[in-house]
């Protein structure tokens, strides 16, 4: 059997995961800068939906984000981008704005969605840790969401990364929600269901259907 004596105990290895997201956090709130303000005026000009796109872990926040964004008034949905290019590109118009996701900015299923929104004329905002990168170059705004390593042992699960795209989304929809003028009443419409919904019916923000 292993010796692990010399390992930290879980509460440690637990508080590190802790310490390391919170740091990657408080750095990327550092970084929030004018790109964040440009990004926020193209998509409350979008006459259209707001479309998220990534695959692998980026796809996963993606699809949470297009989530949270038609929860607050923000009409949106996720593409898979390797679906993208095999026909769903057809669900994407010029009217709207894709949000396209890659910590490195080169990942090449979402890089081959591009040629076809820009034909299309498709406005995109990218989110990514690298400005520099294929991604953000080919954008109309880049978001830098950088992280200096991610919470594992050995610096390579997408963790820091993955929740710094998550909370960046997260303040730029709700950021969207206020200046569109979202009510309470709005968002009882848009859940009438589970918990959330018994608790604005008894608010007498939404009326039991």
């Amino acid at each position: 059997m292993e010796d692990n004596r010399n390992e930290p105990n879980v509460t440690e290895l637990v508080n590190d995961v802790f310490d390391k997201e919170i740091d990657a956090l408080r750095s990327i709130q550092h970084d929030v800068n004018s790109s964040y303000q440009d990004a926020i005026d193209l998509l409350l000009a979008c006459k259209g939906k707001v479309v998220f796109t990534g695959v692998g872990k980026s796809g996963h926040i993606g699809e949470k984000l297009a989530a949270t964004f038609a929860s607050v008034g923000i009409p949106s949905f996720f593409m898979h981008s390797t679906e993208a290019v095999h026909g769903d590109l057809g669900m994407v118009s010029e009217s709207d704005v894709v949000i396209a996701i890659s910590n490195s900015g080169e990942t090449q299923e979402v890089l081959r969605v591009l040629p076809s929104l820009k034909a299309k004329k498709v406005k995109i905002v990218s989110m990514t840790g690298n400005n520099d990168s294929s991604l953000a170059r080919a954008a109309d705004v880049s978001l830098v969401i950088h992280v200096d390593s991610e919470a594992d042992k050995f610096n390579l699960a997408p963790s820091c990364s993955s929740t710094g795209v998550l909370v960046a989304g997260d303040a730029i929809g709700l950021t969207l929600s206020r200046l569109i003028g979202f009510t309470e009443e709005g968002f009882g419409l848009n859940h009438p269901g589970g918990a959330l919904g018994k608790k604005l019916v008894a608010q007498g923000i939404l009326k039991e259907l």
